[in-house]
């Protein structure tokens, strides 16, 4: 029967397609049926052209979408497809990275489609894993960075909040060695004041004790002298002249 012939002429060259790493696909395979999404590009024509016709074939065939997606399988940016042109009864399974097609196998047997794609799909399990290991990676290390620059905000934050304090702290310092100075010299100055004071309070009590006194009090200076003692006057009596 022509089919597995054709099949294995086909495993055997299939074998030989491999290609390099990329990123994430962009269109869901499913849209290729309808030719919404972007044909995969084919790789570089070698001397195996049984490998580059399997996927110019495949190509024209999605691009006049003449293709049925049966299934499709993705892991990280690698896929897996099976397809089906109704025309020709032939089924395609091809393995994808992104836009590149790997591996294209077509067969007329939908038992060994069926178990070329879940190889196939066993393959993107594998191949996918450094793939998503690398975004989990990645996706860890953006987030430690991303805390990294929050606890670097708030160390600042907190320095500053610090310094803050501190300058706070020598400025009430400063004011309370201020008021303490002010303090002392407030209390020389009212020991001075209560002295004066009471001096004061001396002399207005004197004061008010003269003002009671009812005898008269005069300065020494103004006292009057007493009087001076003079002999009594010798008194002459005239003799009468004898005639």
């Amino acid at each position: 029967m022509r089919t597995m012939d054709t099949l294995s002429a086909w495993l055997c060259c299939a074998l030989l397609a491999l290609a390099g790493l990329a990123a994430t696909p962009d269109a869901h395979a499913g849209r290729w049926q309808r030719g919404e999404a972007e044909v995969p590009a084919a790789p570089a024509r070698s001397e195996d052209s049984a490998i580059g016709n399997t996927v110019s074939d495949l190509q024209r065939l999605m691009g006049n979408r003449e293709l049925t997606e049966m299934r499709t399988t993705y892991n990280g940016n690698y896929g897996a497809s099976l397809l089906f042109h109704a025309e020709s009864l032939n089924y395609y399974v091809a393995l994808f990275h992104e836009k590149e097609f790997w591996r294209v196998i077509r067969t007329e047997s939908a038992e060994s489609a069926e178990t070329l794609y879940q190889t196939f799909a066993e393959q993107t399990k594998e191949l996918a894993q450094v793939y998503l290991d690398t975004v989990r990676l990645q996706a860890g290390k953006a987030y430690s960075e991303k805390l990294v620059a929050l606890n670097e905000r708030r160390l600042r934050g907190l320095q500053q909040e610090v310094e803050q304090q501190r300058q706070q702290s020598l400025q009430v310092s400063n004011a309370i060695q201020e008021r303490k100075q002010q303090a002392v010299a407030l209390s020389s100055d009212l020991r001075a004041t209560n002295t004066q004071l009471e001096a004061l309070n001396q002399q207005i009590k004197a004061l008010q004790a003269q003002q009671v006194n009812p005898e008269l009090s005069l300065p020494a200076s103004a006292a009057a002298a007493p009087p001076a003692v003079t002999a009594p006057a010798t008194v002459v009596q005239e003799q009468p002249a004898h005639h």
